[in-house]
């Protein structure tokens, strides 16, 4: 074509809208042909990234880009995205490694090797005691026998030799642990634990396991594993102050670490998880615990082939020696000393290893002039009193503690006679049975569960019981259980408050099983006995106190009596500071462990026990006073537990041998036939309290008691079938006290008001002295015998309501006539309970109506307390 212009392209006119056509595509899957359509979503003006549609098929030509997401999957990073953050990590950890491996050095020996003293002191803020020096001796590896060596290690890391300086997993373990609160977990290898024993601390925070993971790793290459292990040795804590195994050795067993068995080396092996919990001479109630870790010693040398089996099986369990004490923890203050650093560990406040250390400053909740009377009432009621002529008296041990209800603060506590001579503290150790001083938590449980009794009667003060000597309890399926009571007296039917009186275990067997074992069991750790009291079992046997709480653990718990119910845990620090830096303590606070109405009622029960029970000795503290007796099997133990409105203490007598700790009998102990809680126990509470309480405002205890506490109950009926018939001395105990309780109790509330204030006034100092002598002595023994039959059903009656029956019907006439007559009429109980109280019986029948007279006294019902005066009797 010509140079010439060309012609200019019509303008096209409006066009239809175009529409999609799919393409031909050929063989090799490419269009042909133009079309009409649009060749690219782009040409078409779709938007970057998305693929045109139509009709719901995808648009050909896209760019080739991915949809975008949608829903959850908006949410997911991209698997590139994630490997970058990973790389990233990496990048980081290896960068963190590496500076730190070039920033932590392995720096001096720590100052354990000059380590401070803990120093103690009372609540007034003076010192108490300083618990010394840290006694260390080092020694070669090659001293050490290579069984103690492999004993060691079976414990601690048996892997020792083949694995390397760190342990990652546990580290991290660790960290988490101590980050969420969750424990001071370890897990480290042994020269992990010996960089912190050596060159850091014992603190439990990730800056010191960061360190120790880096010296550690530098340490492997610098030293080699038996310096490593010579060091672990050397600087780890056994207990009894002792630091590396030379001064262990001489601590637990007074030889050198050369002349260690097998067996000796494992127990110390076992010493090293935790001194305290594996230690059977501070702590005999650790045996089974300590036994059980000393043989899983053993057994991992057996796994590792470092001790034959035949060896093994020899190996007899090495009891360790007594402990020598410092001369500057001698009398009262060592007990106190280690009860705060059991209190410290136990709660987990301070590690056991790092309080070792030293350099704490710990103010205690001992007030001195408290536990100054302490000792002064034991060294008056007991230890002047022993004899070295008598070999009962070698036996005796003494261990109190004593806590303020409002607070949970322990004041005073007694340990034994010296700490440099009896090491054991007799206030926090659990080997002895607490006998029935755990009665009362049974009753305190019934009220506040709401119990009845067998056949529906709710259990109150005044709730009728059969006392009758070896009765088999009922509705217990264990088993078949009848306790005998003390003495094998049979009280026959008495009430709730005499059975607390008298301690008759008949009652509170069946009780515990009215109530439920399991629910006076979770009563009982509630007002404060630890959960894993040994022999704290939910049997009916549970009442009698089988279980060996300790006596700090039984104050605790009757501190919450006297608290209204209130539980707080108790405490024994009221601060702990170091290098100016203040320890946090466990909140005290206290939460409603069983409603008041219970925990009062029960309160007002006690204080019957000391108005004329089994606990009258604590009158003698001049104070308001609740308090039970108790003694253990065999009278290895004698215990008072008691309280006023504003202290609880309980002290116990103990019977051990002084060469083996076994418990022993306390007959003849102190020159008396038997020991018994109403005997020194008592007594030591009431001088104690005395002078502990002295010039402080005598307090009245303030009560609230549950609905019916005071309303007497009529007795079930028919008769129970277990209780014994034998006419005589026993029917007229159980006659006289079944009967005293029916008419006695209705009687005398109405008769003996109305009657009692004028017929017994005037008939009863006339006719109850003149005839009551006369007849009641002479009718008695021939009509009761001769005309019994006749006349005692008639006369029993009317002579019980008005002529001083008691006296007839009491024991003589009772033995013959008291079966057919007392299940009628029961006159001896009527006269001795009604007349004898209300119309002159107890003048009247000084001689035949002894027995009636008596029982009807003792059951009468408690009415509104006089409130206490100092020269109440």
């Amino acid at each position: 074509m010509s140079d010439d212009e060309q012609p200019e392209r019509p303008h096209p006119g409006p066009q239809p809208p175009q529409t999609w056509t799919p393409r031909d595509l050929g063989p090799a899957g490419a269009a042909s042909g133009s079309g009409t359509g649009p060749e690219s979503a782009a040409a078409d003006g779709e938007p970057d990234g998305e693929v045109a549609h139509q009709g719901g098929v995808p648009a050909a030509g896209g760019n080739g880009k991915r949809p975008r997401r949608t829903g959850w999957r908006r949410f997911v990073p991209r698997w590139r995205l994630l490997l970058g953050l990973f790389l990233l990590c990496a990048l980081l950890i290896i960068g963190a490694f590496i500076a730190g491996y070039a920033l932590v050095s392995i720096p001096p020996a720590n100052a354990v090797a000059t380590a401070q003293s803990n120093v103690f002191l009372y609540a007034d803020g003076t010192q108490l005691a300083s618990d010394g020096e840290v006694n260390r001796e080092n020694v070669q590896l090659s001293q050490i026998p290579l069984t103690v060596q492999h004993a060691v290690l079976a414990a601690e890391d048996r892997d020792f030799y083949s694995e390397r300086a760190v342990d990652p997993k546990a580290m991290v373990r660790a960290a988490w642990n101590t980050l969420t609160g969750k424990g001071t977990q370890g897990g480290s290898t042994i020269t992990q634990q010996y960089v912190k024993n050596y060159y850091l601390g014992q603190e439990q925070t990730v800056t010191r396991k960061v360190k120790e993971f880096f010296i550690a790793i530098k340490l492997n290459r610098e030293e080699t594993k038996e310096d490593i292990l010579a060091g672990y040795l050397n600087t780890s804590y056994f207990g009894r102050n002792a630091y590396g195994i030379q001064a262990a050795s001489q601590a637990y067993y007074s030889k050198n670490v050369e002349q260690l068995t097998t067996g000796e080396g494992a127990y110390l092996a076992s010493l090293l998880n935790s001194p305290s919990a594996y230690d059977v001479i501070s702590h005999p109630e650790n045996k089974p615990r300590a036994l059980a870790r000393w043989n899983y010693v053993l057994d991992g040398m057996v796994k590792k082939k470092w001790l034959s089996p035949s060896e093994r099986a020899a190996t007899t369990f090495p009891v360790p020696g007594k402990v020598k004490p410092r001369a500057g923890l001698a009398g009262q203050r060592g007990y106190l000393v280690e009860a705060v650093k059991d209190y410290l560990t136990s709660n987990k406040i301070i590690e056991e290893n790092t309080l070792a250390t030293g350099g704490y400053r710990i103010t205690t909740t001992i007030e001195k002039n408290k536990q100054d009377a302490f000792v002064k009432a034991v060294d008056d009621k007991v230890n002047s009193k022993l004899s070295s002529v008598r070999k009962a008296d070698r036996t005796v041990r003494v261990g109190g503690a004593s806590i303020d209800p409002a607070t949970g603060k322990v004041v005073a506590m007694y340990g034994g006679i010296d700490y440099t001579k009896q090491y054991v503290n007799n206030a926090t150790r659990r080997d002895f049975q607490v006998g029935s001083t755990f009665k009362p938590f049974v009753f305190t449980s019934a009220v506040a569960n709401g119990s009845t009794t067998q056949d529906g009667r709710v259990i109150t003060p005044n709730t009728l019981y059969d006392g009758t000597n070896k009765r088999p309890v009922q509705g217990w399926k264990g088993g078949y259980y009848a306790p005998a009571n003390e003495d094998d007296v049979s009280y026959g039917q008495i009430t709730v408050r005499t059975a607390t009186d008298k301690s008759v275990n008949a009652v509170y067997a069946q009780m515990a099983v009215d109530v439920g074992p399991d629910k006076v069991k979770q009563t009982a750790i509630g007002l404060g006995i630890p959960a894993t009291t040994p022999d704290l079992v939910a049997s009916p046997s549970i009442a009698l106190g089988p279980a060996t709480a300790s006596v700090l653990d039984m104050t605790q718990a009757y501190a919450t009596l006297a608290g209204h119910g209130r539980h707080g845990t108790y405490t024994m620090v009221e601060s702990v500071t170091k290098d100016g830096e203040t320890t946090e303590l466990p909140s005290q606070d206290a939460e409603q462990a069983v409603s008041r109405e219970a925990a009062d009622t029960t309160t007002s029960m006690l204080q019957s026990v000391v108005d004329g029970g089994t606990g009258t000795a604590a009158q003698a503290s001049g104070r308001p006073a609740a308090g039970k007796t108790g003694t253990a099997e065999q009278d290895k133990a004698a215990w008072f537990a008691g309280y006023t409105p504003d202290l609880a203490t309980v002290v116990a007598v103990m019977g051990a041998d002084p060469d083996t700790a076994v418990q022993q009998p306390l007959y003849g102990a102190l020159g008396l036939p038997r020991m018994n809680g109403g005997g020194p126990p008592a007594q030591i509470w009431a001088q104690y309290t005395k002078g502990a309480l002295q010039g402080s405002e005598v307090k009245d205890f303030d009560l609230e008691l549950q609905d019916g506490a005071n309303i007497p109950v009529e007795p079930p009926s028919p008769p129970d079938p277990f209780q014994s018939p034998t006419p005589g001395t026993n029917q007229g105990q159980n006659q006289g006290q079944d009967q005293g309780q029916t008419q006695g109790q209705d009687q005398g509330r109405t008769g003996g008001r109305d009657q009692g204030q004028t017929q017994g006034q005037t008939q009863g100092r006339t006719q109850g002295q003149n005839q009551g002598q006369s007849q009641g002595q002479t009718q008695g023994q021939t009509q009761g015998q001769n005309q019994g039959q006749s006349q005692g059903q008639s006369q029993g009656a009317q002579g019980g309501a008005d002529n001083g029956g008691a006296v007839d019907g009491g024991q003589n006439q009772g033995q013959t006539q008291g079966q057919n007559q007392g299940q009628t009429q029961g006159g001896a109980t009527d006269g001795g309970a009604t007349g004898g109280t209300d119309n002159g019986g107890v003048e009247g029948g000084t001689t035949d109506g002894a027995g009636g007279t008596t029982a009807g006294a003792a059951e009468r019902p408690p009415g509104p307390r006089t409130p206490w005066s100092p020269t109440r009797p």
